[in-house]
This record gives structure tokens, C-alpha cells and sequence, in this order.
């Protein structure tokens, strides 16, 4: 009986961890990135302000205090917001953008506890009675499901399984 749940959960979980991160998610960083950007390759203000808080409160938020260094940073996060989500909705590479999307919480977290000072209640605590914190509890679940895509792959429904049928052919 187990082995045919086994089966089953491999086969469909990968596609239930997909939908559930486009209906919950996807919007949320899509909408965050583009806060991010006055142009194709030109970062907000508010840019800045959400990835470099401390630096930007020291520079009295005068952008060009800022270096190619942080330019970078900014649109490498910004079109990893849009790309990663992409890639996971539609399953290509989508071991790499768990991966990625993973690295992008935990960035993201440090900065909110580090940079924009978060409150505990903000952070949250795992093991207590709230499960309602935006940091601790309600990441730990995001991550979750990212690593389930880690872990599984895409799933058959996925164009990761249609490279690999077409590579397979061909080897």
C-alpha cells in the first residue's frame, strides 16, 4: 500500500509544490521586483532603499554614493525575482531555481532582521503557540516547498521531464 503512495506522492507532489508556489507566491515576487526598477536596467530608489537600508539611511538616501557593486546586486535580485518564479511555474531547471529561491529567502530574511531591524513579533519564534509570523514561520514554509522541488525535481508535467525524454532519445 505504501509503495503505491510512494509512487503516487513522487510522480504528483512535485506539480501540487508548482501550483501551490504560483498561487501563492509568484504574484508576491513578481510584484516585489517590480517595485525594484524605474527601467530595464535602472533600480529605484526604493531599490536601494529595500536591499541596502543601513547604507542608504548613512548616504541620506543619495543613490549615487552607490557603486557599480550595488547596481549589481540590485538587478541581479530584481530579474532573479522575475526569472526563478518563471522557472519553477513552468518546471525548467527547476532543481537550480529552488536552489536560487532558496538563497533568496534567506537573503531576503537576513535583510529584514538585520537591515530593516524586524521586530521579534515580525521574526517569530519556531516551537510557540503563534503560527503567524512573517519571517520564521511563514518562510520555513515557502523554503519547504522549495526544497520538496529540490529534493523531487519537477515532476512529469514539467518541460525538465520533456528535455529529458528529448535528450534521453538521443543518447
Amino acid at each position: 500500500m505504501f509503495d503505491r503512495l510512494d509512487r503516487f506522492t513522487a510522480r504528483h507532489l512535485p506539480l501540487l509544490a508548482r501550483f501551490v508556489f504560483a498561487a501563492v507566491l509568484a504574484r508576491y515576487f513578481w510584484a516585489s521586483a517590480l517595485t525594484k526598477l524605474d527601467g530595464v536596467f535602472t533600480p529605484s530608489l526604493g531599490a536601494y532603499a529595500q536591499i541596502f537600508p543601513r547604507q542608504m539611511e548613512a548616504a541620506g538616501y543619495d543613490v549615487s554614493a552607490f557603486g557599480a557593486f550595488h547596481w549589481l546586486v540590485i538587478m541581479a535580485g530584481t530579474y532573479a525575482e522575475f526569472i526563478l518564479p518563471a522557472l519553477l511555474i513552468i518546471g525548467l531547471a527547476t532543481r537550480p531555481a529552488a536552489l536560487g529561491m532558496i538563497g533568496f529567502i534567506v537573503v531576503q530574511s537576513v535583510t529584514d532582521i538585520v537591515g530593516h531591524g524586524a521586530d521579534a513579533a515580525t521574526i517569530g519564534a519556531w516551537f510557540d503557540r503563534a503560527s503567524d509570523a512573517l519571517i520564521l514561520d511563514q518562510r520555513a514554509y515557502w523554503v519547504l516547498g522549495l526544497l520538496t522541488l529540490l529534493g523531487l525535481g519537477a515532476g512529469p508535467v514539467s518541460l525538465d521531464a520533456i528535455v529529458k525524454k528529448r535528450i534521453g532519445k538521443r543518447v
